[in-house]
């Protein structure tokens, strides 16, 4: 990436790329999830820092497993 040229994203470029609302874009910049930068009362975030922030939050295989448990087998139901 050629640092000369950084590209930036306004808070609802930023938020639409991450299809989340900009109240939820907020919330990830104020906890640290995310940089960005105020250049007076503008917001702007970095077109590749948005890009790492993505990849960091993919989910890997296995880590929902507790979001769809097994149903229990017919015979373990309590009678």
């Amino acid at each position: 990436m050629n640092t000369d040229e950084t590209e930036w994203l306004s808070t609802q470029e930023a938020a639409r790329r991450l299809g989340i609302t900009p109240r939820t874009l907020y919330r990830f910049i104020d906890h640290g999830e995310l940089p960005a930068y105020r250049f007076g009362r503008v917001i702007r975030l970095r077109s590749h820092e948005v890009d790492e922030f993505i990849n960091r939050s993919r989910i890997q295989p296995g880590e929902l497993e507790h979001l769809y448990p097994e149903p229990a087998a017919r015979g373990d139901e309590p009678s």
